[in-house]
């Protein structure tokens, strides 16, 4: 079914904006099973736009037990071309200060325990994750969040950590001296099967702290996370207002046929229950 061409993926929060028509509230079914929430799918601005809380509505899923195969299967299966993803995280450089907004564009994995591909089961695939964010989608959230006059932070790597726990201050230190610029608990393995699903996905960052390294500061609570992001909402909700215009134009970049050459399983070797489980997604591959 098609119902919409971009997902947003973040807090329940920043979906209640005012003048957005809901068009439909949908419940789905997976074959990963069911995703965070049901998905709204609303109005904006004339665009219609698919709405999922990554960790359901109340924050009741911790990042370890987003069932993010669900979540992004559940919005590849209504339309889904393009995904922004809105997420808390902290900083790891001093010039990226609380309230500032970041576009990363590589990520580190520090996770441990999470699902991270569609692909399992009998069959393999392999696909290309040395960009992990769609560089197009960059070009078109770079002018708008500038025009904002928003305090916009980029070519920044995100460290992803498996959580719930915050970092020690020796995990801190040791991030931070890689060069990383910022730290969340939940771009992996979303980002990761955003592009086996070959959608195009980036995220925007909102920095809420600066984690533990920072000596003269107070070290992150979910308190202060909380507090920062409240601030931020307003300037989100404008941003995204500002965005989804521009979005759902013709897809140039190349997260549209990522799996295309990456399925190495050879046919006669395929678990055929894994073939039917896919072809949800892939019909023209499978």
């Amino acid at each position: 079914m098609s119902k919409a061409k971009i997902g947003i993926i973040g807090g329940t929060g920043i979906y209640e904006i005012e003048g957005v028509e809901i068009v439909e509230e949908l419940t789905i079914d997976t074959q990963w099973g069911k995703p965070s929430d049901s998905i709204i799918v609303a109005r904006v601005e004339g665009v219609d736009t698919a709405f999922l809380p990554r960790h359901g509505r109340g924050h009741v899923y911790p990042p370890h037990q987003v069932n993010s195969r669900a979540n992004i299967a559940a919005l590849k299966m209504i339309g889904v071309e393009e995904i922004l993803a809105f997420s808390a995280v902290g900083s790891l450089k001093e010039e990226i200060k609380p309230l500032d907004f970041v576009l990363p564009d590589q990520i580190i994995d520090r996770t441990k325990s999470r699902s991270s591909t569609f692909f399992q089961d009998g069959i393999v695939a392999h696909i290309a994750f040395a960009d992990p964010f769609c560089r197009r989608l960059h070009q078109i959230i770079i002018p708008v969040a500038k025009e904002q006059g928003l305090s916009l932070h980029k070519d920044e790597t995100l460290i992803c950590m498996e959580g719930p726990a915050f970092s020690t201050i020796a995990e801190s230190r040791l991030y931070k001296s890689w060069g990383a610029g910022i730290i969340n608990m939940s771009v992996i393995p979303e980002a990761k099967l955003a592009r086996e699903a070959e959608i195009c996905y980036a995220m925007i960052c909102m920095s809420t702290d600066y984690d533990c390294w920072k000596e003269d500061h107070e070290h992150v609570t979910a308190e202060m996370i909380i507090a920062n992001l409240n601030k931020n909402t307003n300037n989100a909700k404008d941003l995204l207002m500002a965005l989804i215009p521009q979005m759902g134009n013709e897809r140039t970049c190349m997260c549209n046929e990522a799996v295309r050459c990456s399925v190495i399983t050879s046919e006669e070797k395929r678990n055929i229950k894994t073939v039917e489980k896919l072809r949800t997604l892939f019909p023209e591959y499978l």
